[in-house]
């Protein structure tokens, strides 16, 4: 489920390059998800990749739509996207590291390049 563009967030190719340099050395993040078997909605990881990315980076939440639930299993990946304002995109992968309890951990990569907006 794609999460509605912010009209505050103005992410460009180059503030995406940046992004992807800084999630290169590795994010991590965690949520809570209050459930018996840990699972994290496409929703909540989209909101958590975007907030998670806006903290590091030091500019506004990114567009970032990601595409299935995340299982709480260690070692389980997702790619997400993160959609610049000119259209471009970059892939961001999501591995989870550790589960305790209900609480899955994960870290955060970004591709290295980013994909054209389509013409």
């Amino acid at each position: 489920m794609a999460i509605p563009r912010s009209t505050a967030a103005k992410w460009s190719v180059p503030a995406v390059a940046v992004a992807a340099g800084v999630l290169l050395v590795g994010c991590s993040a965690s949520v809570n998800v209050g459930k018996t078997e840990p699972k994290l909605s496409a929703e909540k990881l989209a909101t958590t990749v975007s907030e998670k990315l806006a903290r590091t980076t030091g500019r506004p939440k990114p567009d970032i739509s990601c595409p299935e639930d995340l299982a709480g299993k260690i070692g389980t990946t997702t790619r997400c996207k993160l959609t610049a304002s000119d259209g471009s995109t970059l892939g961001v992968t999501v591995t989870v590291t550790s589960v305790e309890g209900e609480q899955i951990n994960f870290d955060i990569k970004a591709d290295e390049t980013a994909s054209p907006a389509p013409n």
